[in-house]
C-alpha cells in the first residue's frame, strides 16, 4: 500500500495551502546552537524547494499510464493517484441544482464531495504550484504538468455524466473555466492538438454532438472502440484521443492465465484500428481477483500495447507491493 506519510504530505500541502513544517530529529549530542539552526531552517524560503510538490514521483511504475477507476473511492480523490504516479483519474458526476456532485450513486452524494472541491480545485493548485508566477528567472507562462519530475506529462481528467448528457455536459464545460482560463486545457481545431497540462475525456452520458460541434475544443470524446472500424470510422484523436470498451463483454470469460489466442486477435485488431488514428486504449471492468489472473492480464494488455492500464488498485497497477 502506498506510504499514509506521502498521502496526508500530498493532502496536507494541496488542501491546506501551506507549508510542512517539517522539523529534523537530532540526537541529544547535537550542540544547541546548531539545533537551533536546524529548527528554523523550515521557516524561510532558503530551504523550500519551489516545485517540491511532486517531487520524486514518476508517472511510471510496471504500467507508463495507470487509470484511476472510479478515483473518487481512493482514500484522498486525484491525491493517492497522484502519489503512485498514476496520469488519469476518472470522476462520475451528477448534476442537481446547478451544482456537480461525485460519486457511485446517487446515495452516496454528500454537498461536499463536488466536481469542484474534489478535482477542479486540487488540480489546479498543484498545476500552479508547478507554474510559479512569472519572475526574473522565467520571464514567460509556463505550461507544466502535474508530475515535477515530467512535466511534459499530461494529465487525463475522464469525466462520467450519470445525469442527462445535455443538460449536464454543459454544467462540466463550465465547471472546467478555472483550468481553461489559465491555458491548462489540451486543446484542438481539427487541424492541429495542442498540448496541455490536463486532457479532458467525456465519458458515459457525454454527448458525442456536443464534443464535435466545439472548435476549436478543449475536452474530448470517449469512443466506443467497437465503433471505431463502422459507425466511427471517420474519428480521429482529434474528437476522440482515446476510446474505451468493457473488458467482460468485449472478451468474455479469461482463465487464470489470461487472454487466449482469440481473445488476445480481438485486442490486436482494436488496437491495429486505434493507434494509426492516433487514438489509445483503454479496457474496463477487468477481473480483479484473483490477482494472479489480474496481474497476467495487466501483463498481456502492457505487452500488446494498450495504452491505459484500468485498475481500482493504483498502488498495485504502480508496482508497489508484494505482488509481483
Amino acid at each position: 500500500m502506498v506510504s499514509l506519510s506521502i498521502i496526508w504530505s500530498i493532502a496536507y500541502e494541496l488542501v491546506l495551502l501551506s507549508t510542512v513544517n517539517a522539523r529534523v530529529e537530532v540526537s541529544p549530542q547535537v550542540p544547541p546552537a546548531l539545533q537551533k539552526i536546524l529548527d528554523q531552517a523550515y521557516e524561510g524560503p532558503l530551504y523550500t524547494y519551489p516545485t517540491s510538490l511532486t517531487q520524486g514521483i514518476l508517472p511510471v511504475g510496471i504500467f507508463k499510464a495507470i487509470h484511476s477507476h472510479n478515483d473518487y473511492w481512493r482514500p484522498l480523490p486525484f491525491y493517492t493517484a497522484l502519489s503512485v504516479g498514476a496520469v488519469s483519474v476518472e470522476a462520475d458526476v451528477w448534476l442537481f441544482n446547478d451544482t456537480l456532485y461525485v460519486g457511485h450513486e446517487p446515495l452516496a452524494l454528500t454537498s461536499a464531495r463536488t466536481f469542484e472541491s474534489l478535482y477542479i480545485k486540487p488540480i489546479l493548485d498543484t498545476l500552479n504550484r508547478q507554474n510559479p508566477d512569472a519572475s526574473p528567472f522565467v520571464p514567460l507562462e509556463t505550461y507544466n504538468g502535474v508530475f515535477d519530475m515530467d512535466g511534459g506529462q499530461t494529465l487525463y481528467l475522464w469525466v462520467d455524466v450519470k445525469t442527462d448528457g445535455a443538460k449536464t455536459w454543459p454544467a462540466v464545460v463550465k465547471a472546467l473555466e478555472p483550468l481553461r482560463s489559465r491555458g491548462y486545457l489540451a486543446s484542438s481545431d481539427d487541424k492541429t492538438f495542442r498540448y496541455g497540462p490536463v486532457t479532458v475525456i467525456g465519458t458515459g452520458n457525454t454527448p458525442l454532438d456536443l464534443i464535435k460541434s466545439a472548435n476549436p475544443r478543449n475536452y474530448f470524446f470517449d469512443a466506443p472502440i467497437s465503433a471505431l472500424d463502422n459507425s466511427l470510422s471517420d474519428l480521429t484523436y482529434h474528437i476522440s484521443p482515446v476510446a474505451s470498451a468493457a473488458f467482460s463483454t468485449t472478451f468474455g470469460g479469461v482463465s487464470g492465465s489470461g487472454l487466449n489466442e482469440g481473445q488476445l486477435a480481438l485486442l490486436r485488431k482494436h488496437i491495429s484500428v486505434a493507434h494509426p488514428r492516433g487514438i489509445r486504449l483503454r479496457y474496463w471492468d477487468q477481473p480483479g481477483w484473483p490477482y494472479s489472473t489480474r496481474n497476467q492480464i495487466w501483463r498481456q494488455l502492457k505487452g500488446e500495447g494498450v495504452d491505459f492500464i484500468n485498475t481500482d488498485d493504483v498502488e498495485a497497477a504502480a508496482g508497489l507491493g508484494n505482488i509481483w
